[in-house]
């Protein structure tokens, strides 16, 4: 379906082009950013942006350490600082990307797929609670990209 898809429906085929978008490109799309590089094939580009830029968050790193990803180069940006505007497949992690999204290709033959997926950011607690809650949003993401997008792998190499 152009346009948009229903939430969580597969992919027809591989993106040559994918954008993960989120609110502020800091936690949830540069999470799924490093994902999908690991796992898509070579040649396919991947981005991530936000409705808005926010600040690196240090829990993402560790948690993509602890899969032998990394995101140091990455600082967070909107849409409007993306290089390239043009994308086969865009996938939402919030409500308010999936709506930004919406309205950004409406006139363009451009795949819009919702994966809901919770933000981190909210937990409380020790350090070891939220970091499990960032890993649990990187087992979500990995395990989305490689049933949707990958090779069925369910966690990155």
């Amino acid at each position: 379906m152009i346009g948009g898809t229903a939430q969580g429906q597969d992919v027809t085929r591989s993106p040559r082009s994918l954008l993960f978008m989120c609110r502020m490109n800091a936690v949830r799309s540069p999470m799924a950013e490093a994902i999908a590089r690991s796992v898509l094939p070579l040649g396919t580009y991947v981005a991530s942006a936000g409705i808005r830029p926010g600040e690196r968050d240090p829990f993402v790193d560790a948690v993509l350490d602890e899969i032998g990803l990394s995101i140091e180069r990455h600082a967070p940006r909107a849409l409007e600082e993306l290089e390239d505007d043009y994308f086969d497949l865009i996938v939402t992690l919030a409500p308010e990307a999936h709506h930004a999204a919406l309205e950004l290709t409406r006139s363009n033959a451009v795949e819009v797929v919702y994966w809901p997926t919770p933000d981190p950011t909210v937990v409380t607690g020790t350090r070891d609670q939220i970091l499990t809650a960032y890993r649990d949003v990187r087992n979500h993401l990995a395990s989305l990209i490689g049933r949707h997008l990958g090779n069925g792998m369910a966690t990155p190499s």
